[in-house]
């Protein structure tokens, strides 16, 4: 008998050591999360979508679809979430600030089985009406849920937009060492699957956004994790420049997440977050690359006690990462070395 999509799920958590529950108690016509941020490219609406959790569950440190349901969620409910974000006071008060939308379900936007494409169809309406000066939208999505098909519907939509949109794909890369990438950290990706997907992103001259997470395993010493994230920038600055396709990094230092093996190892005593000082000495080496850097400083609520790559003392650091995320002017971070 074919297991259903929740027992699906439920069995790639378990398989990866992860003891957290699913939000069922949640609103399903109220999106997960939404929040602001500031970069260089402007003012971004981050929206996190309340869906059914992803299929592949099985990433080591990741407690995000603790945030999500375990069970469908309906193109109702969430076509209800839509209309909650735009008539939202500060969405409604900035709708002409803002530049970008990054669209999450924490998990694949693009898998049809956990996230409607009704409600995606809808999404793209929506946004092409309320948000005139919209430059990028980027959703969020494993590659191997993004077909051809959805490419050429999508470069459609966002032309009928009142100024010129670009799209963006959202990748969870997690890891550029390919033995903790897929042996230890689960992921599931290999560099040949990416290369595969930049070129088909190419044709349409898409942007791809790349999330990485510096130290992301036990193990793994701080110069190591500085080390993998060096390593990381010089091959998506190769690849973009290769495809003529424009690469950018999302990097966020890890942080212990509760229900997870990585949390665990933490309470033992195994696993240390990153020193954001280290976060710095990695984001260096873009300097003089065709690649952008932004350095995520929220730990969205989801680590355990104690377990922040934020610690005491940390707040100047902070404070020159996030005008960093605005300028991408690395004389700032020089300051902080």
């Amino acid at each position: 008998m074919k297991k259903s999509k929740a027992d699906q799920i439920i069995e790639a958590s378990e398989k990866s050591g992860k003891t957290y529950s699913f939000n069922e108690k949640h609103d399903e016509n109220i999106p997960a999360q939404m929040w602001f941020q500031n970069s260089d490219e402007g003012l971004v609406l981050f929206i996190v979508f309340y869906s059914q959790a992803c299929r592949w569950s099985r990433c080591l440190g990741c407690n995000l679809p603790s945030k999500v349901s375990q069970f469908h969620v309906s193109y109702k409910a969430l076509r209800a979430q839509i209309n909650w974000v735009f008539a939202q006071p500060d969405v409604v008060r900035q709708r002409e600030k803002i530049r970008k939308v990054i669209v999450s379900n924490n998990g694949s936007v693009f898998d049809q089985e956990t996230f409607s494409s009704t409600a995606l169809m809808y999404l793209m309406c929506e946004i092409n009406f309320h948000f005139p000066n919209l430059a990028v939208l980027s959703i969020e999505t494993r590659p191997e849920y993004v077909d051809v098909e959805e490419l050429e519907f999508l470069a459609r939509a966002l032309a009928e937009g009142d100024t010129s949109t670009e799209l963006e794909f959202a990748i969870g890369f997690e890891a550029f060492d390919d033995y903790i990438r897929n042996e230890v950290f689960f992921k599931g990706l290999r560099l040949v699957g990416f290369e595969n997907f930049v070129k088909k992103v190419a044709h349409y001259k898409y942007r791809i956004k790349c999330y990485f997470m510096q130290k992301p395993v036990p193990g793994m010493t701080d110069e190591e994790a500085v080390q993998d994230i060096r390593n990381a920038i010089g091959y998506l600055s190769k690849i973009g420049e290769e495809y003529g396709v424009k690469i950018s990094m999302h990097l966020n230092p890890t942080y212990a997440a509760f229900g997870t093996p990585l949390g665990q190892s933490f309470e033992k005593g195994e696993y240390i977050p990153p020193k954001l000082i280290d976060v710095v000495r990695a984001v260096m080496h873009a300097k003089g690359k065709s690649i952008s850097i932004f350095v995520g400083l929220y730990d969205e609520g989801l680590a355990v006690e104690g377990g922040s790559f934020i610690r005491p003392g940390d707040e100047e650091i902070v404070n020159h990462l996030e005008e960093f995320n605005k300028t991408q002017d690395f004389s700032i971070l020089s300051k902080v070395l």
